[in-house]
């Protein structure tokens, strides 16, 4: 049988790249707040538990995009889609049975580093130059969130780590960096940060398909900039992700 993949926030930049790459190897269909033509499509707001719900019905895997991701956002717009609507998500999963949630989180729950040294200096640019070395940060390091939105996706990180542990929920967080409309780097910081179309589809692809056994756990997804300092390495050794591309070389 074929896995049944429910994507919500298809409409998005990162839910269109996901709906061309996984169109032809899974049934797909759409959480979305507007139409998403060609697609079977629940509408709904991810903060309405009630309304969201028959969306999940038969559902394998869900892989969650929707959320409100402006770095400025107010505490009102992450508290309605990231904190109460990641919420609804997980609940509406567990009560339909739903084997796996991918969860979209963020390099922003660690980029407040960028206030200090060396990762100041690797966030300046290409023409700036490299620090002598510095430590990569990985699913280990502690969280340092930018704004109100990096300190929801930490939430969102944490229920995932409670409804793995409370209702054996397999869920994958995976930390994104900056996903550009024009697939290259648009401004100095993401040289460091930059994760082309082909690199996120590769990781996420991969989520969907890991093993069973494999309950919860978080991995940033990055290209292989010569600038970064998010270690893709944990994604290579437990989901064998190789990023493709490197920021230095599409610009």
């Amino acid at each position: 049988m074929t896995t049944r993949v429910l994507i919500t926030g298809m409409s998005g930049l990162i839910g269109g790249i996901m709906r061309r790459a996984l169109h032809d190897k899974y049934d797909l269909v759409a959480l979305n707040r507007t139409e998403v033509p060609g697609i079977e499509c629940h509408q709904a707001d991810i903060s309405d538990l009630e309304a969201i719900r028959p969306a999940f019905e038969g559902v394998d895997v869900v892989l969650h995009l929707a959320a409100f991701a402006a770095s400025d956002a107010s505490w009102d717009d992450v508290l309605k889609h990231n904190v109460i609507g990641t919420y609804s998500v997980f609940e509406a999963a567990r009560e339909a049975n739903v084997k796996r949630v991918v969860f979209a989180s963020s390099g922003a729950v660690t980029s407040n580093v960028e206030l200090e040294s060396p990762y100041q200096e690797l966030v300046a640019g290409p023409d700036q130059p490299l620090p002598a070395d510095w430590t990569r940060l990985d699913h280990l390091s502690p969280v340092r969130p930018t704004e109100f939105y990096g300190c929801s996706k930490v939430f969102g990180e944490a229920l995932g780590r409670h409804y793995s542990d409370r209702f054996g929920l397999s869920v994958i967080c995976v930390r994104i960096g900056a996903v550009r409309p024009d697939d290259r780097p648009t401004q100095p910081r993401h040289y460091s940060i930059w994760c082309s179309h082909r690199d996120i589809t590769q990781m996420l692809e991969k989520c969907i398909a890991a093993p069973e056994e494999l309950r919860y756990d978080v991995f940033y997804a990055v290209s292989n900039n010569p600038r970064s300092y998010r270690s893709w390495k944990h994604g290579q050794e437990v989901l064998g992700f190789v990023p493709q591309d490197n920021a230095d070389l599409v610009s």
